[in-house]
């Protein structure tokens, strides 16, 4: 088992996976935080993108439903509002990441780690609202999920 640390050694890791890998450990870094979204049909898409087999044209039908929420929730964002309800927004947002196609980033983009960061946001936005802070952070999480996979 490769043994991740750091997010040097994360990204290193997710830029050497293939554009599938890359989606199922984005969905399975947005999957880590998912008990902050609201909404049942980001659920479900997150839970697509979990499938390796899953069908293209679902996988296309899931994006849109999680970029529809995470647009719809987006202006939310910024203001003083509750900020579970940003964290639902940040989780929409690592939906997508993990369920956009390579052919839609940029050149250097990795949606894995574009899906990590926006699970960040989301647990930040939670650790604001409860006022805890965990001895374990999300990063190493996410760097155990990686070491776990790889």
């Amino acid at each position: 088992m490769t043994q991740i640390a750091n997010d040097q050694q994360l990204r290193a890791a997710l830029n050497a996976l293939t554009p599938q890998e890359q989606r199922l450990m984005g969905a399975r870094f947005a999957g880590n935080v998912m008990h902050l979204c609201l909404n049942d049909r980001v659920r479900r898409a997150g839970q697509l993108a979990l499938d390796p087999e899953a069908d293209p044209t679902a996988l296309e039908d899931a994006l849109k439903t999680a970029k529809a929420h995470a647009v719809k929730t987006y202006t939310d964002c910024g203001k003083d509002t509750n900020w579970l309800e940003q964290a639902d927004h940040f989780v929409a947002a690592a939906v997508v990441a993990a369920l956009t196609p390579p052919e839609q980033l940029a050149a250097k983009s990795n949606p894995a780690w574009k899906a990590a960061v926006q699970a960040r946001m989301a647990k930040n936005c939670e650790i604001i609202e409860e006022e805890e802070i965990e001895a374990e952070t999300e990063s190493d999480r996410q760097y155990q999920i990686a070491s776990q996979y790889l």
